[in-house]
């Protein structure tokens, strides 16, 4: 098997590597698999550039001591892998527990991360996450935008605090 930070490293090297960091809460670990011109994205924070990702995962790994987080390696499509990660959290803002199942395609590069889409069920992690909000208003687009602006202001905050302490 080869290195994840190799560039002829298989797109299943680099998503086992890269789930085997985030299992561990290690935040850099998961940074040093992206590519530089890597985009993410998901339900709450949108499309987010290869700096904005590392921060996101960062300010989130930072956020959730107790996260336990699993992955499965559903498939390979070329330099594509298909995953399905769990992850199981108290979210900060109401103190909830959360089991969030989420469908991940990490397509690989150079032997890095290029393009990273995660997919999860909105409706069900806002019922577990917020309760009754979550439960009546999570399917509407009114709670998705306001859930996604307070993530984006985090993580600005978040990046700004880093750019801070440079």
């Amino acid at each position: 098997m080869t290195s994840a930070t190799d560039p002829t490293a298989s797109a299943a090297d680099v998503a086992r590597a890269f789930y085997d960091a985030f299992s561990r809460h290690d935040a850099e670990g998961m940074v040093r698999l992206y590519h530089p011109q890597a985009t993410f994205h998901d339900a709450v924070f949108g499309t987010l550039t290869a700096a904005q990702t590392a921060a996101m995962w960062r300010m989130l790994l930072g956020r959730s001591a107790d996260m336990t987080v699993s992955s499965v390696l559903l498939g390979l499509e070329g330099q594509t892998a298909r995953v399905r990660w769990d992850a199981h959290y108290k979210f900060s803002a109401t103190g909830r527990p959360v089991h969030n199942v989420v469908y991940a395609r990490l397509t690989v590069q150079d032997g890095l991360i290029i393009r990273h889409t995660d997919r999860f069920n909105f409706w069900v992690w806002s019922r577990q996450a917020l309760g009754l909000p979550g439960l009546l208003l999570g399917w509407t687009p009114i709670l998705h935008r306001r859930v996604s602006e307070t993530a984006l202001a985090g993580l600005k905050a978040s990046q700004q605090q880093a750019a801070d302490l440079s």
